[in-house]
């Protein structure tokens, strides 16, 4: 499969304010922070056309509160994610509500992916929820605010978006295997940068 690839587009700002907007509607018992993440959130950047969103609980008992308060008709919750990554809930936004197209509103642990769901045209956003200050809460950020504050690079990491993109690929993962090795080697740098000055600037995303 192709997936959906552009140069980057302020229009993803607007999008994830309306986002946020929603979610902390939704979600104003647990008043979570919301940051965009991801691609889209670096300026300059191109991209799969989804918004990362990174949602902040307090506990991890806030974790489990989430499939409930998001049962929602755009909303998929990937359940089966679970087992291989405790620490995170996973949902997928929608851009036709579940009851209008065939798929179902929970993938739960042992059922495939339905096929459908591969398809990233439909995909709006994805949430991502940790509890807010986890390792991995902090990696997504700090990652963030490094490409931001380093061209150099962030031209490495479009270069090497640009080529991969030309391939075709099994599903998503599939994709974002092929970026782990440069990934793992710019978190680890972005980290140390974050935890010293980094997290002493705040970026407007």
């Amino acid at each position: 499969m192709k997936l959906p690839f552009q140069p980057y587009d302020p229009k993803w700002k607007t999008q994830f304010k309306s986002i946020k907007l929603a979610l902390q509607s939704v979600l104003k018992p647990l008043d979570p922070q919301i940051d965009h993440i991801g691609s889209t959130s670096v300026e300059g950047l191109s991209a799969k056309p989804i918004i990362d969103v990174q949602l902040g609980v307090a506990n991890e008992a806030d974790l489990d509160r989430l499939p409930s308060l998001l049962k929602l008709p755009d909303v998929v919750y990937y359940e089966k994610y679970n087992q291989d990554w405790p620490e995170r809930r996973f949902f997928i936004l929608l851009n036709k509500p579940t009851y209008k197209i065939a798929v179902p509103d929970v993938v739960k642990k042992g059922e495939e992916v339905p096929a459908i769901l591969h398809d990233h045209n439909l995909r709006v956003a994805h949430l991502h929820v940790f509890v807010k200050g986890t390792p991995d809460w902090i990696r997504h950020i700090a990652f963030r605010d490094y490409l931001i504050a380093h061209p150099t690079v962030k031209e490495s990491y479009q270069t090497l978006k640009q080529k991969l993109i030309k391939r075709e690929w099994v599903d998503g993962h599939d994709y974002n295997e092929a970026k782990d090795r440069f990934l793992k080697v710019h978190e680890k740098n972005a980290l140390k940068w974050y935890k010293g000055r980094g997290r002493s600037k705040k970026w407007d995303v």
